[in-house]
């Protein structure tokens, strides 16, 4: 039976439990992907929030 183990979040390699990822180039690239996760995250926010004013300034002139 194999210990408890899990596996690194970028390249799979089996890693201890207490650990996220194998090595620190796995680490800078984990930290990479979720500053990308985030940035792309923030643009979908503002293009929504665009999207509901112009709705709601188009709704609000078409009543005057």
């Amino acid at each position: 039976m194999t210990k408890p183990h899990r596996h690194c979040a970028v390249c799979s390699t089996p890693i201890p439990l207490e650990e996220r990822t194998c090595s620190d180039k796995c680490q800078k690239i984990l930290v990479e992907n979720q500053k990308k996760v985030k940035k792309t995250k923030n643009i979908l926010y503002i293009v929504f929030g665009a999207f509901i004013l112009v709705w709601l300034g188009l709704t609000l002139l078409g009543r005057m």
